[in-house]
């Protein structure tokens, strides 16, 4: 069954108004006219939706459901022309970006913080491989990828890329694992501790293994994540320790609950930022880049 808005729009001027008469006076129309569509209206639904009271009309129990429910939608109708307004009048800025598997999503918060509060922004974001990703660029899915490293030279992608930021990595765990004696014996101490690491097709992966290689040191590997910020949930929560870039955690709040372990200035993340061609054209990769020259 098709509802007849129409049919509910009379019902619902004659439950607001407690009567036929002065329904039929209020929209200027006959009384006859008004009771045959609220007639239609409860043959449709199969219940009868009002009863008579006194010198007007009352709701059933079925009329209070459908009363209910013809209030939403015309509330939401007589508000549509002025949203419909309000959009038009500001078009909405659409920012698709790309972030490839094993960045720091909280250093990339950050990065984006100076165009977060662009009017009418429409941000989606999408994580993927960087070979997806990249895809997704050249074919104009995407406006801005954040990768780890430059894309590989390939004259059919017809892309451009630039180092954003290369930031220091610090150590971070709950407080049940950063004590004193682990902090005094940093990094050594990541032999013993519960340590959570990027996987391995990241490029900070690949820096800390040889980090770890330099100092001689077997971390006890409890967990590998792809999603920085989901091991960053897994550290809070008393999974183990993990590195973060030094700019995400400068984002204030993103790490309650984790203390300092130790810091690390030997390894850098370095988030590059990848874009079309023609992708220069839209404002916010414009600003972006103007924003975050190095």
């Amino acid at each position: 069954m098709t509802l007849n808005y129409r049919h509910l729009h009379y019902f619902w001027m004659v439950a607001k108004e407690g009567g036929f008469a002065r329904a039929a006076e209020r929209m200027d129309m006959a009384i006859q006219t008004i009771s045959a569509q609220v007639r239609e209206l409860e043959k449709d639904l199969g219940h009868q939706l009002l009863k008579p009271a006194g010198r007007g009309v009352a709701l059933t129990e079925a009329g209070q459901v459908a009363f209910a429910k013809a209030e939403e939608i015309f509330q939401i109708g007589q508000s549509l022309p002025e949203l419909v307004r309000a959009v038009a009048g500001k078009p909405v800025l659409h920012f698709r970006i790309g972030l490839c598997d094993g960045i720091s999503k909280l250093a990339v918060h950050a990065l984006l913080k100076p165009v977060l509060d662009t009017e009418n922004l429409h941000l989606t974001c999408h994580e993927g491989e960087p070979e997806q990703l990249l895809a997704e660029l050249a074919l104009h899915h995407l406006d801005f990828v954040f990768a780890g490293q430059p894309p590989p030279a390939n004259p059919n992608l017809r892309v451009q890329s630039r180092m954003l930021i290369s930031s220091e990595v610090d150590w971070y765990g709950a407080s049940k694992w950063v004590k004193k004696s682990h902090v005094n014996h940093f990094p050594q101490c990541l032999a013993e501790l519960p340590v959570l690491l990027p996987t391995g097709h990241s490029r900070l992966r690949v820096d800390l293994n040889y980090w770890f290689e330099q100092l001689g040191i077997v971390p006890h590997v409890v967990g590998e994540f792809e999603d920085s910020a989901l091991m960053s949930v897994f550290a809070a929560r008393g999974s183990g320790v993990f590195p973060v870039s030094r700019l995400g955690v400068n984002d204030t709040g993103t790490l309650s609950g984790l203390r300092l372990l130790g810091r690390c200035d030997a390894v850098h993340e370095a988030i590059h930022g990848v874009w079309n061609v023609r992708g220069i054209d839209h404002p916010l990769v414009v600003d972006l880049l103007e924003r975050l020259a190095v």
